[in-house]
């Protein structure tokens, strides 16, 4: 029998701490003062301070530098009480309780979709759509990115708009949220439509927190032909100390079931800003009650004057955090050094004001007379990650508590942890040779976020893949070459330190608790010069945090999962050891790869294939899965597909095109 991780760490600590000679050397302290939030007395302070730290920071070529662009990439009320008639999985989510918004969800009885524009009902009894709902009004377009979060027959359909290609500018729709009644025939009761856009939501019993970030919408002067850098900067400046407080303040628009709208703007006394901020981004928190609908109170809206890509939640707090180098692009490995596919972490999206003006073309005379000055190298921000804490202890809108700052930056929102009144953050500290890379785990007190504690010297010249805290202890995977998984003791707050250090090739991109002392990972297997060959899926025995082990491990040559960089494409089912993930190949083939994890092994099962989309001439791939029941639920596109659990056999098809 595997003793329980608390105990191991007790022992392990207390026994053989001197022994370990893994554990990396510390790293002098650097302590970073905790951010402190301050609210605008009045709308007059509120322009005058926006205005000067926005002119701050405005450059000649707006806010941010030159362009680069991107691949656009937990007190509640109680949950209305639902017929439950058959056990069933739901959403993959970082904390009990918090669900998170997700293309799927089920309660057992339907399975509700929003996916191609349309919201679809799917009664799991009959295995048919019982019931639809067109979300684009015959006006955006159907491949407009959305999500759901249900709460009884309520539904908060999150479309999310604006989005960039590479340099293809996608016509993507507005940011829309949609409360949908789902008692009968599904009908809109309010749309919201926000300044800005979407960040993230976490919903907890039926209360939902909604983020979303906006710029000022000032309107920058066309240069001529020959002016200089440090002349439009100062045109720009201009632009920012004359714009109206309306440029900085977001509204929401509401629109009732009946048609009629009205328009709220956030009021100066609910804005608040660090003690250091741009004034070129806001962040706005909207909180809507399922249960109760949209009241007089509208949104309940507050904003804080600054940035914020991810989104981590509590049943108590909710958290933002703020890169400044949103918009700085990573440096790629060596090539000889590098994988050949690098992990997709959740980078967030490219922002761009849409009323910025790009710099004028040069006529063609002036170019025979005019040097063209090349785009300017910004200059690199420090890189800092800034993390705001939001109580959400009491009914209505969130309750600003405080902020903190760290070196490095963040992976994903698993980089996050909040227990025993501390929040963990995970961090990599990156150089532009990549060699001399390194990453930490900090501490900070949540009440005050001040730094109280932190390890570094995780994996010199390697970043972060994948980490996971689980009570009072933290996992770590780094990777270049090879992995090492870093199991880290978290008891004492102002003494984190590395108990344990697993070297194997490849690496984990998520990974995923598994009951008492196991640890399961989902990632790339990887050649001994770092180059990946395929889809991995191991199982780590972390009972004794000085000698994390690995089990088992099971290999797809030529093989990728989207379950890599997307925790809801993971589907673990712990009463039989089920678990599917979306799986592609080199050759085209799509599908989800079904196993069996018990304590000792992983094995395959077999794989589930959607038909072939004959028209397009395409494999669908599979997106999600679900246990209703005895069954394997899928979604693609191109429709749901219910197999037996136990022998994988088809048992319906339900096309959603």
């Amino acid at each position: 029998m595997k003793p329980p991780i608390r105990t191991a760490l007790v022992a392990t600590v207390l026994a053989t701490a001197a022994a370990c000679t893994s554990s990396p050397p510390p790293l002098p302290k650097q302590r970073l003062d905790a951010v402190r939030l301050v609210s605008y007395s009045d709308c007059d302070e509120l322009l005058a301070g926006l205005r000067e730290r926005a002119a701050e920071n405005v450059g000649a070529w707006g806010f941010g530098g030159p362009q680069v662009k991107y691949l656009a990439r937990d007190t509640a009320m109680a949950v209305p009480e639902a017929k439950i008639t058959l056990e069933h999985s739901t959403t993959n989510v970082h904390e009990a309780g918090v669900d998170e918004p997700d293309l799927v969800k089920t309660d057992g009885d339907r399975v509700i979709t929003a996916g191609g524009g349309v919201l679809r009902v799917i009664d799991t009894a009959t295995r048919k759509v019982t019931a639809s709902l067109d979300l684009t009004g015959g006006k955006e377009p159907a491949y407009q990115p959305a999500d759901l979060l249900v709460s009884g027959d309520r539904a908060l359909v999150l479309m999310r708009g604006g989005g960039m290609v590479f340099d293809a500018v996608v016509p993507m729709g507005e940011t829309r949220y949609l409360l949908v009644d789902l008692s009968g025939k599904p009908k809109v009761l309010t749309t919201i439509k926000p300044d800005g856009e979407y960040v993230d939501a976490r919903m907890v019993g039926s209360t939902v927190r909604l983020v979303t970030r906006s710029q000022p919408a000032i309107t920058f002067p066309r240069p001529a032909d020959a002016t200089s850098e440090a002349e439009r900067k100062k045109l720009n400046q201009a632009a920012v100390r004359r714009a109206p407080l309306d440029a900085w303040l977001p509204d929401v628009e509401i629109t009732d079931a009946s048609g009629a709208t009205r328009k709220d703007s956030v009021p100066c006394e609910r804005v608040s800003h660090p003690a250091g901020y741009t004034g070129t981004s806001l962040l706005t928190l909207h909180t809507i009650d399922l249960a109760q609908g949209v009241t007089a109170a509208g949104t309940d809206p507050i904003s804080l004057a600054a940035d914020g890509d991810i989104v981590y939640g509590t049943g108590q707090s909710l958290y933002v955090a703020s890169n400044p180098r949103w918009w700085w692009p990573i440096e790629p490995m060596p090539v000889d050094d590098a994988p050949v596919t690098e992990p997709t972490p959740a980078e967030p999206s490219p922002r761009t004001t849409a009323t910025e003006s790009a710099p004028a073309e040069p006529s063609t005379a002036a170019k025979d007379k005019v040097k063209p000055t090349p785009a300017p190298t910004p200059t690199e921000p420090p890189e800092e990650t800034e993390v705001h804490r939001f109580d959400l202890g009491k009914p209505g809108a969130p309750a600003y508590v405080a902020s903190g700052k760290v070196p490095g930056r963040l992976l994903n929102q698993y980089s996050l942890s909040e227990h025993d009144g501390h929040l963990r953050i995970a961090t990599t500290l990156s150089s532009t040779d990549q060699r001399t890379s390194s990453s930490s785990v900090y501490v900070l007190e949540a009440a005050g976020m001040r730094t109280v504690g932190e390890v570094g010297g995780l994996g010199k010249g390697e970043r972060i893949y994948s980490v996971r805290f689980i009570g009072p202890v933290g996992y770590c995977v780094t990777f270049k070459q090879v992995d090492p998984l870093y199991t880290i003791d978290l008891r004492d707050p102002a003494e984190p330190r590395v108990t344990g250090e697993l070297k194997i090739t490849g690496y984990s991109a998520y990974l995923h608790p598994a009951g008492d002392g196991r640890l399961i990972g989902i990632g790339q297997e990887a050649s001994e010069q770092g180059r990946t060959l395929g889809t991995q899926v191991s199982l780590f025995d972390v009972s004794d945090p000085a000698g994390p082990r690995r089990l088992s491990q099971l290999f797809q040559k030529d093989s990728g999962s989207e379950a890599e960089w997307n925790p809801h494409a993971f589907l673990y089912w712990p009463k039989t050891g089920l678990s599917v993930i979306p799986l592609s190949d080199h050759t085209g083939r799509q599908g989800a790869m079904a196993l069996k994890i018990d304590d000792s092994a992983v094995s395959k099962l077999g794989l589930i294939e959607h038909p072939l989309d004959r028209k397009n001439g395409y494999q669908p791939g599979i997106e999600r899965s679900m246990v209703i029941g005895d069954s394997i639920w899928t979604v693609s596109q191109s429709g749901v597909q219910v197999n037996d659990a136990t022998s994988l056999a088809r048992q319906a098809w339900i096309p959603l095109s």
